[in-house]
C-alpha cells in the first residue's frame, strides 16, 4: 500500500507543493510547529533514511539546502533547523523549520488544525523566494 507521501506525491491526497523534480518534492506539512515548515521527501518510497541509495541521500540534502535557503529569505528566521524523525510517517522526510530557539523544533509545539490560507501564504512565500532565486523547480 502507497504511504501517505507517495499519494500526496502521486496527487491523490491534496499537497502545497514548493518544489518538484524527478527524484524530489518539497511541500508545506499540515501540521506546522512554525510557519513556513517545509517536508523534503524523495519520491521513492524508502522507510528509513539511513537505507537511502547514496546519491538520493545526497539529492535530498541538496534539496533541503536549496528550500532551506528559500525558507532563510521568507522568513528571516535565525537559523533553518533541519530535523529526520520518520516515525510518523515510513517514508524518508526531512523537516525543515525556520527557528529561532532550540525550542522551535519541539514537536510537542505542532498546529494540529492551522489555518489553510495561512498554509498557502506560506507555501506562497517559499515558491516567490526559490524564484528569485532563479530555481525552476519551484511547483506550480
Amino acid at each position: 500500500m502507497p504511504t501517505l507521501f507517495t499519494r500526496i506525491i502521486n496527487g491523490e491526497l491534496p499537497g502545497r507543493f514548493v518544489w518538484k523534480d524527478d527524484e524530489v518534492v518539497a511541500f508545506m506539512t499540515i501540521a506546522p510547529v512554525k510557519q513556513g515548515h517545509v517536508l523534503v521527501v524523495p519520491r521513492q518510497e524508502i522507510d528509513h533514511w539511513i537505507d537511502m541509495p547514496e546519491p538520493l541521500a545526497h539529492r535530498v540534502m541538496t534539496v533541503s539546502q536549496i528550500v532551506g535557503k528559500a525558507i532563510e529569505k521568507a522568513f528571516s528566521p535565525e537559523r533553518v533547523g533541519v530535523m529526520v524523525a520518520g516515525l510518523e510517517v515510513p517514508h524518508v522526510h526531512l523537516h525543515l523549520i525556520p527557528i529561532d530557539a532550540i525550542a522551535d523544533l519541539d514537536f510537542s509545539k505542532q498546529d494540529r488544525n492551522p489555518d489553510p490560507a495561512q498554509l498557502d501564504q506560506a507555501a506562497e512565500k517559499v515558491r516567490a523566494a526559490l524564484r528569485e532565486m532563479g530555481r525552476k523547480e519551484v511547483a506550480a
